[in-house]
């Protein structure tokens, strides 16, 4: 597996069988089309977004939050998808997993990362809905838990 260190940036890697193990600095999502290699980010109140290509078989993985929402990192993900893999956006699937989303929230950073992908021309798109400060049994929510709080761990894999 390898995971992303999360600044909330804009930073996209391309990762392989050799960055195993590994955490990548300054990046806020990772993409891959190597088989067998687990991409990770952890999440609490951020949006989890994974990416397939049905074309290439590429994927990717981001963690994308207020700022790094702001800054284009879901779109950044999809255009160095295509640039590395050849990732066809029409052809993709992304879904979007639970994040913090109004009225717990003030900024709707899910529908701007929903705006960025039909942008982007992404082919098939599904938002989870769910709210990670709605269901505090269920979710880890940074802001509901004042910061105090675990992570989840989201994962994909090329199999």
């Amino acid at each position: 597996m390898v995971s992303a260190e999360q600044i909330h940036g804009v930073g996209v890697a391309k990762v392989g069988q050799t960055e195993a193990g590994q955490v990548i600095p300054q990046t806020d999502a990772l993409i891959s089309g190597e088989k067998g290699l687990t991409l990770v980010v952890r999440v609490a109140d951020c949006g989890p977004v994974w990416l397939h290509c049905a074309k290439t078989g590429a994927i990717g993985l981001v963690h994308s939050g207020r700022k790094g929402t702001e800054l284009g990192i879901v779109p950044a993900t999809v255009q160095a998808m295509r640039k590395e893999f050849g990732a066809e956006p029409a052809g993709m699937l992304v879904v979007l997993g639970p994040c913090i989303r109004p009225p717990h929230y003030d900024v709707d950073f899910a529908s701007e990362i929903l705006r960025q992908l039909r942008q982007e021309g992404v082919g098939e798109i599904v938002d989870s809905g769910l709210c990670t400060a709605r269901d505090p049994a269920r979710f880890y929510s940074y802001r509901k838990e004042q910061g105090k709080t675990g992570r989840h761990f989201a994962a994909v894999a090329k199999t």
